[in-house]
């Protein structure tokens, strides 16, 4: 992994360096050896305001560029360690935290797209991307294009002298498409268009993207980098040269994030691999078990050799996550919705990546208020289900999951 900072004497080895495995990284890098109160934690800084000894002392934090708190605007002492912390694990040189993942993505591409430019998506993307781009980016002049996903040959023939960015999810929600990653930013590279990566579901521990070449990395922290369903924050990481504009506009616009949420999100990367590791484990057992039931008509889950993307993510992957979508058998919405309800330990909810598993279906929870033949679009089915499995045991949520699709 590369450094993500000048080394600091009071920074731990693995803090300077990002150096170490996914644990080690996770625990110490970004933060100081010693800590104010020699606390073992970081404290929260509870402040808005951070004062100067005298007007000197201003002057020298403007003309030095000292890396200093000046209003909380602008950063906190927290929010700069989970910022390192989080480059660290993806070997980036730089990270922006924001208040979530929409504000993240709002405030990149805010930052570097002017009225003319474009942006080309996939159209495996969440749809309030989607959202953000058709209704609202347009309104500046920015142009928005959908080609099918991981068809590199469409993304290449619509790139004009106007594209800006190409912009995917990997693994894509909730299809589990998984991009090659190497190829995407290889097209952003000869075409000379950044590429964007929403990695939130393969999180650092499973795929790192800037090592192929992706220019920015963005993860809505709610998910698994929290991993605790107790928080709101989004990240963006990549060369601090690219980010420095995405922080400036961060400043304007207020997108940060609170010092107690940055405390909760330093704590809760300090057990991602561990979970990361379990919410794989339990991903694939699921997804087995249900590939094998009389009830379900097919799973996509990358780490099934069933799944079209079986290949890229064996290749490129170290876990396929804990998220898994499967289609109930001769179903209509309702009687997919009786399996839904039907089940004990997953709650009913949106999100993912928590310790808690969750379970919804996508035509209600996301896609109720569209029409019929915009569903199909997307390729959002009634009898779809998709469960977010947590790091509950595995054979407590197969159990769970037969009840319910036996009973129904």
């Amino acid at each position: 992994m590369l450094t993500t900072n000048a080394p600091d004497p009071a920074r731990s080895p693995s803090a300077s360096t990002g150096q170490g495995g996914p644990s080690t990284v996770a625990v110490h890098a970004g933060e100081a050896r010693q800590k104010p109160g020699f606390s073992i934690t970081d404290p929260i800084f509870a402040s808005s305001t951070y004062t100067f000894a005298d007007t000197q002392a201003i002057v020298d934090f403007i003309e030095q560029k000292q890396l200093r708190e000046e209003y909380g605007r602008y950063g906190n002492p927290g929010e700069r360690v989970v910022e390192d912390k989080l480059a660290a694990l993806e070997g980036g040189e730089a990270a922006a935290l924001f208040s979530s993942g929409m504000a993240a993505l709002v405030g990149l591409l805010m930052a570097h797209c002017s009225a003319g430019d474009e942006i080309v998506f996939f159209d495996e993307c969440y749809h309030r991307s989607r959202e953000f781009c058709r209704r609202h980016l347009t309104r500046f002049g920015v142009g928005f294009r959908e080609v099918i996903t991981a068809d590199y040959e469409a993304m290449e023939a619509a790139i004009t002298p106007q594209t800006k960015f190409l912009v995917s999810e990997s693994p894509t929600n909730p299809h589990l498409s998984v991009i090659d990653i190497e190829r995407f930013a290889d097209l952003g590279r000869r075409r000379g268009v950044h590429t964007l990566i929403d990695a939130t579901l393969c999180t650092p521990y499973n795929l790192t993207p800037l090592a192929a070449g992706v220019d920015f990395v963005l993860h809505s922290a709610t998910k698994y980098l929290g991993g605790h369903n107790d928080l709101l924050a989004g990240v963006v990481i990549g060369s601090k040269e690219l980010l420095e504009p995405v922080r400036t506009l961060r400043g304007i616009m207020g997108g940060v994030n609170s010092p107690h949420n940055a405390y909760l999100l330093e704590r809760g990367l300090k057990t991602l691999a561990l979970r990361m590791e379990r919410h794989n484990a339990n991903g694939l057992a699921v997804a087995r078990f249900l590939e094998g039931h009389p009830r379900v008509e097919r799973v996509l889950y990358p780490g099934l050799e069933s799944h079209p993307y079986h290949a890229v993510a064996k290749r490129t992957m170290r876990g396929c996550g804990g998220l898994v979508t499967f289609f109930v058998k001769d179903a209509d919405w309702r009687r997919t919705a009786d399996v839904v309800d039907a089940v004990r330990i997953p709650r009913i909810g949106p999100s993912l990546g928590g310790v808690e598993s969750l379970i919804e279906q996508p035509l209600v929870m996301s896609y109720w208020n569209y029409s019929p033949a915009e569903r199909a679009s997307f390729r959002i089915a009634d009898n779809m289900i998709r469960m977010a499995c947590g790091i509950e045991d595995a054979e407590d949520l197969i159990a769970d999951l037969a009840q319910a699709l036996d009973r129904t």
